[in-house]
């Protein structure tokens, strides 16, 4: 199962959290939110489809979450976990750790915001660019 989300950039994505990649249905980002990748997001947890969420759910499922900004792709590794609810109506946020709350998509991750190309950044760091946010769950 195959879902896509859109989101934009804003002038304060920094992408330097070690643990977390977030994006938000919110418009505004202050410079503490060192996760998050983009904003004005088409969807959050809360808005997944059924089928999805179900799969999510299901810790032997792959996740696959796939950024991609103009030319560049940033692909992370993730798994499903038996306690997510997907309760959030603003966020998502995949995980390195098993924590699990209200935004949490995916967890035990293989990557985060900050190996995220510098380059992909900067492109986000610009308000008008758009990026698709693509999550596969097998």
């Amino acid at each position: 199962m195959r879902f896509e989300i859109e989101f934009f950039g804003h002038e304060n994505i920094r992408s330097t959290h070690k643990k977390t990649i977030e994006i938000t249905k919110e418009s505004h980002l202050s410079l503490r939110g060192d996760c998050i990748i983009g904003v004005n997001a088409s969807s959050s947890c809360f808005d997944l489809p059924s089928g999805l969420k179900e799969k999510l759910q299901d810790p032997r499922s792959k996740i696959q979450c796939s950024i991609k900004v103009s030319n560049f792709e940033f692909n992370v590794a993730g798994k499903g976990h038996p306690d997510l609810t997907f309760a959030h109506k603003e966020d998502i946020v995949i995980r390195k750790s098993n924590f699990v709350c209200p935004r949490t998509l995916a967890v035990h991750c293989d990557k985060a915001s900050d190996l995220i190309p510098r380059e992909m950044i900067k492109l986000l760091q610009d308000p008008s660019q758009r990026g698709t946010f693509t999550i596969t769950a097998e």
